[in-house]
């Protein structure tokens, strides 16, 4: 099925004051950050989880400080990853900055995870009973936001006649729930194997690793990134899952980097995947 933007939510409860609050103060951060805005490589590179950030007005969601720096608030190592891959292919990118606890921008707005009150095992007292118009407010201020962000990033590719594949980056813990998981590297992947097949036939390829087919997540049930920027748009699209030990040195970092990179690189110019939009060249497609 597919998936629309959704309008901006207002207060189901009809306070008509609702919007008149934003979360974000003078002083927060911006939702997300754009890197190397304007490069032209054929695709657009997202970081749904990049961040752990969360708006001075919910404090920290009731947490202790050492928990915002685990897996629950945020992909750990994912930014580092974002960019260093960004860099290599002279790519767009768009990273969030607010943490996941705050609102998954990797979910459909409303969806009932899309703001836990309990991860993996920890209770979130500050997402516990919220309302429509705190769960409006966050949507409005972090989730909106970058996904309008992606879409520019896609209109002004494509309006330069280049139809961009979209490539999101994730990181996974090595242990969830009491059970490990052994795939170094995951690909997950919707409908479109564009991107996928080839990506996961050369990884197989490199001694020693571990990939994975949608596992540990797959992504026909964890799609809202790619299902709203690439399969509704026609657009080759894909996501990586890299564990997060791999994610803890910049040696290691440059590493997969390096191994993504050139990797996507080589399945950008295969046809078909990323490059001239037919017709293209007389602005945004619709």
């Amino acid at each position: 099925m597919s998936l629309q933007s959704p309008s901006p939510v207002s207060d189901a409860a009809g306070d008509p004051s609702s919007e008149e609050r934003p979360l974000l103060g003078a002083a927060d951060p911006p939702p997300f950050q754009v890197f190397n805005g304007d490069a032209t490589a054929p695709v657009v590179i997202v970081c749904d989880h990049a961040g752990r950030a969360i708006p001075a007005a919910l404090g920290t969601l009731g947490l202790d400080d050492d928990l915002l720096h685990r897996h629950i608030a945020y992909d750990i190592g994912a930014a580092q990853l974002t960019r260093l891959i960004a860099q290599r292919l002279a790519a767009p990118a768009v990273l969030a900055t607010y943490s996941r606890l705050v609102i998954d921008l990797n979910r459909q707005p409303g969806e009932p995870q899309s703001i836990l009150d309990v991860s993996d095992g920890v209770r979130v007292p500050g997402n516990a009973g919220i309302g429509a118009a705190e769960r409006a407010a966050r949507y409005n201020a972090c989730h909106a936001p970058y996904h309008q962000a992606i879409d520019r990033q896609i209109a002004r590719l494509r309006g330069l006649g280049t139809a961009p594949a979209v490539f999101s980056v994730h990181t996974f813990t090595p242990s969830l729930a009491g059970a490990d998981r052994m795939w170094d590297l995951s690909v997950l992947w919707n409908e479109d194997a564009r991107i996928a097949a080839p990506l996961i036939d050369r990884l197989r390829r490199e001694p020693g690793l571990a990939i994975g087919d949608n596992e540990p997540y797959s992504g026909r049930q964890l799609a809202y990134t790619l299902n709203r920027h690439g399969g509704d748009a026609g657009l080759a699209n894909v996501a990586v899952e890299v564990r997060q030990d791999h994610c803890e040195s910049r040696w290691e970092l440059d590493r997969w980097a390096t191994l993504l990179a050139t990797a996507l690189e080589r399945i950008l110019a295969l046809p078909g995947v990323g490059g001239d939009e037919v017709g293209g060249g007389d602005g945004p497609a619709p």
